[in-house]
């Protein structure tokens, strides 16, 4: 087969995936008023199969969106609210013992509300650590692990959570080894005067739109296939991977005031986001290659939570965001 032939099929399912990335788009953007940004980050990362963390005082709409999202995907979805007293077993679920035909006693596995394909995980803050860990093994290799067995999730499976950036009282932060399992930190701004009208006006006056279901489990393992066939060029990666570097106080790509208020770096799975994510970004544009602009474009929902500050950068109330905004405007694409 020759040149021509591989990249006008790769262009053909470019515009094949740029459709069916805009249907998505417009049907939840009929549910969710406003937040677009939200929105396509979210979506491209579940097409990247990769977690998402929902930052935002109560009333914006994450839980809205992520139901939305079920019902556009045709997803199985299950929700968990996260307080206190959650157990991990109410999580992954558990071993009871039961009775079979015969009488005798045996063990059998009940699933947990995790056994699903999108894993709506509320307020996630507010359990323990122990509880939080249940969503460590799940969140980076899809499996549960629990009595010696481990069981395999159905295909794609997602986990998008949600923690409200004000109470701190009785809530537990996450450790950075779950952070580093989310592919994106996606703050939820506030709405526009237009917006918080339009919110009024559906949820006071009842003029809801319902999501319609335009993409299944199956069609989205088929369009996850298509971004492996991305052109990535050895100076885009290179650069994504510069990105990173530059996150590091101790690297030669650091800023002054990286070098200055930061303790610790994204890891190397932020370089692997910035790649599938410049992936979709360039597929959503109806280009089968990458470019600089694409690496940039979710720079900051890929490492403004897997970078520390240290003391004296808490001590003078530095913005984590405003820090990595700083090291994408800075960093030279040649280097």
């Amino acid at each position: 087969m020759s040149a021509d032939v591989v990249l006008a099929e790769l262009q053909s399912e470019a515009d094949a995936f740029r459709v069916e990335y805009e249907r998505v788009r417009e049907a939840v953007g009929r549910v969710i008023v406003g937040q677009q940004r939200v929105v396509e980050s979210v979506l491209t990362a579940m097409l990247c199969g990769g977690n998402v963390l929902l930052e935002g005082v109560p009333g914006l709409g994450k839980t809205e969106l992520v139901k939305a999202l079920a019902g556009v995907l045709k997803l199985q979805f299950r929700r968990i609210q996260f307080t206190p007293d959650l157990m991990p077993a109410d999580v992954i679920g558990t071993n009871i013992m039961t009775t079979d035909d015969m009488g005798k006693y045996r063990f059998e596995f009940r699933e947990g509300p995790i056994f699903t394909q999108l894993l709506l995980a509320d307020e996630i803050n507010r359990a323990t650590p122990k509880t939080q860990s249940a969503l460590l093994e799940t969140m980076q290799e899809g499996t549960v692990t629990t009595g010696g067995t481990t069981y395999r999730l159905e295909q794609p499976f997602f986990v998008l959570a949600t923690q409200n950036p004000i109470e701190q009282e009785g809530t537990f932060p996450l450790p950075e080894a779950q952070l580093d399992r989310f592919m994106f930190k996606v703050v939820v701004p506030f709405l526009n005067r237009d917006e918080l009208n339009e919110v009024v006006t559906r949820t006071i006056l009842k003029q809801r739109y319902e999501a319609v279901p335009v993409l299944d489990g199956a069609r989205i393992l088929h369009l996850r296939s298509v971004l492996e066939r991305v052109v990535v060029s050895d100076p885009m990666r290179d650069y994504a991977c510069r990105l990173v570097l530059a996150t590091h106080p101790d690297s030669a790509f650091a800023t002054e005031r990286v070098k200055r208020f930061l303790r610790f770096g994204a890891s190397p799975r932020a370089a692997q986001a910035l790649i599938r994510s410049a992936r979709v970004r360039a597929l959503s544009q109806g280009r089968a290659h990458v470019s600089f602009q694409d690496v940039r474009y979710f720079a900051a929902e890929v490492l403004q939570h897997r970078a520390l500050l240290n003391y004296d950068g808490q001590a003078e109330n530095v913005s984590l965001r405003e820090l990595i905004d700083e090291v994408i405007a800075k960093l030279p694409t040649e280097g």
